[in-house]
């Protein structure tokens, strides 16, 4: 069932933000170049309740081209993860919020590629307008929040290179990966109430660079 977009909403997944707690970061972190990621809500295709913004990145970028993402970047010198999800927002889809809009953050996600990455929660509005910056990013979509909630949209395999469990999103006929899919995949867990953790799952092997 789709989630009314609306401020009762928007209290509501404020509030499953506040009541979860976030791990500290692993002992590795120091090691690892911290990053942050935005997921911001808006509102559905043609008003079909709340949803998220999803990129398909430019098969242009040097790094990780043409994959499934949500907008975000490495943190410059300085910038809190908040900042640095904002700025991303802005710089990749035209979106200028400000912390006023950040509902919370969930766990640091440890990736292969050496980096920390923080997904800050924000309410980018029901008119906000999105400019994709061709650079950096194919394409956007929305994708409504009860597409994630749906039973068998995750799922979990094993490959012969690690111990850990991948996770998979399916979206449609695509399978999207970790690190984004289980970003998601907590998302979808704090929206139920449940803080599962996530930083033990596995992303595929063409991911590791």
């Amino acid at each position: 069932m789709a989630r009314t977009f609306d401020d009762a909403t928007r209290r509501n997944i404020a509030e499953l933000c506040a009541a979860f707690a976030r791990l500290a970061p692993a002992d590795a972190a120091p090691t690892l170049k911290r990053a942050a990621v935005a997921i911001a809500l808006t509102e559905g295709d043609g008003g079909s309740g709340t949803a998220f913004l999803l990129t398909r990145r430019s098969a242009r970028l040097r790094a990780h081209s043409a994959q499934w993402a949500l907008p975000g970047g490495r943190c410059d010198a300085g910038e809190t993860q908040a900042e640095a999800a904002l700025r991303e927002l802005h710089e990749e889809l035209g979106l200028a919020l400000s912390e006023r809009d950040v509902l919370g953050m969930l766990d640091d996600y440890p990736t292969r590629s050496g980096y920390l990455i923080t997904p800050v929660v924000v309410w980018a509005g029901a008119h906000a307008a999105i400019t994709p910056n061709p650079d950096e990013v194919a394409s956007v979509h929305r994708i409504g929040l009860d597409a994630i909630e749906l039973d068998g949209a995750f799922s979990f395999v094993t490959i012969p290179e690690s111990s850990r469990r991948v996770i998979r999103f399916r979206l449609g006929g695509q399978q999207i990966h970790a690190p984004t899919a289980a970003l998601i995949y907590q998302f979808r867990e704090v929206l139920a109430g449940r803080s599962t953790r996530v930083a033990e799952l596995e992303q595929p092997v063409f991911a590791w660079k």
